[in-house]
């Protein structure tokens, strides 16, 4: 039997005196994923890394005999840490996370910033903290907890990619050649989610597939003045506005093709239930809605299903609109 106390206080202690202190020293390193930084190879970021986390996990691995780790790179490609752990049974698990982060945006509060790391309390603000630096320390530190009190578990396979913000274009590539090593898996456990809370354990049982593309229009070879050729020329603001239309209900917000509905399994639906009322107001307080503003539904469930199962359009960015003070009197020949 496991002593929850025991490793409570195993686990509290070994987060506090060492994997804080090493996330602050991740939290520094700008190692963006390589659509946001595509000289990631020549700054050396994401093998800094690598190497921080290599040096804490080689550390480690005494704690769990027989365990063994490497940082596995294939040309030209970004690297991935493997450590694999032997257990009992049959069974293989394998741990998955990642080390690559989001770049930097814009709107941190004075004081704080994605490469600056500011412990409060009991939470640690900076870039790459918790999406996905806490992966392979948490996935760790839970095994040697296990092993301290000689509690039997599977063998487990620890793999942390360094391209999952960039879509994982890699990942298949380490899937491959790895799979001898890696063997055939029991079950694979995403530690690259959200809790709702801090009172109940949390899993994410499914995600939405995602569909991206790029949507280009084109009315001109060049700019021209918009008094001399708006109504002659259609525009291409309006072309674009009317595409999206054709997907997504720009009144209600919902998407237009019943091709990419799902009907939502009734089980899910009470799962829905459950989670809008333990988590309450906070399915969409913990959003920055600008004050006035208000979620897209009062029910809370139907937000959670929203969120879940329900498709949505996200446009997360657009090319081709100058800003005022540049714009001038162009009619723009693209978006």
């Amino acid at each position: 039997m496991l002593d929850i106390a025991k490793t409570t206080n195993l686990v509290d202690q070994c987060w506090s005196d060492e994997i804080v202190p090493t996330l602050v020293e991740y939290i520094k390193i700008p190692n963006k994923s390589p659509a946001f930084d595509p000289d990631w190879a020549t700054h050396g970021y994401m093998d800094d890394a690598v190497v921080l986390f290599e040096r804490w996990a080689r550390a480690k691995l005494p704690t769990l005999p027989s365990s063994s780790l490497e940082v596995v790179r294939l040309p030209g490609r970004t690297p991935v840490i493997l450590i694999e752990i032997p257990g009992e049974g049959q069974d293989t698990v394998l741990l998955y996370g990642h080390l690559d982060k989001q770049p930097e945006m814009v709107g941190w509060t004075q004081g704080y910033g994605p490469w600056i790391p500011r412990l409060e309390g009991d939470k640690l603000y900076g870039r790459g903290g918790a999406d996905d630096g806490y992966a392979m320390f948490g996935a760790l530190s839970a095994l040697m907890a296990l092993k301290e009190q000689g509690v039997a578990h599977a063998r487990c396979i620890i793999l942390i990619e360094a391209c999952e913000e960039s879509g994982s274009y890699d990942l298949p590539h380490y899937v491959d050649h790895l799979a001898s090593r890696i063997g055939s898996l029991s079950l694979v456990v995403c530690l690259d989610s959200g809790c709702g809370n801090y009172d109940q354990l949390w899993m994410t049982t499914s995600l939405r597939g995602m569909a991206s593309g790029t949507l280009t229009v084109e009315v001109l070879d060049e700019g021209v003045h918009s008094g001399d050729g708006s109504g002659v020329v259609p525009s291409s603001f309006r072309i674009l506005r009317r595409l999206l239309s054709r997907l997504e209900d720009e009144e209600t917000g919902a998407i237009r093709p019943a091709e990419l509905y799902v009907q939502v399994p009734s089980e899910r639906v009470a799962q829905a239930r459950r989670a809008s009322a333990a988590r309450g107001k906070a399915v969409y307080t913990k959003f920055p809605l600008k004050t006035g503003m208000s979620p897209m539904s009062d029910d809370l469930t139907e937000l959670v299903l929203n969120r879940t199962w329900r498709p949505q359009l996200a446009v997360t960015g657009i090319d081709g609109l100058p800003a005022p003070t540049d714009a001038g009197n162009v009619l723009l020949p693209r978006r």
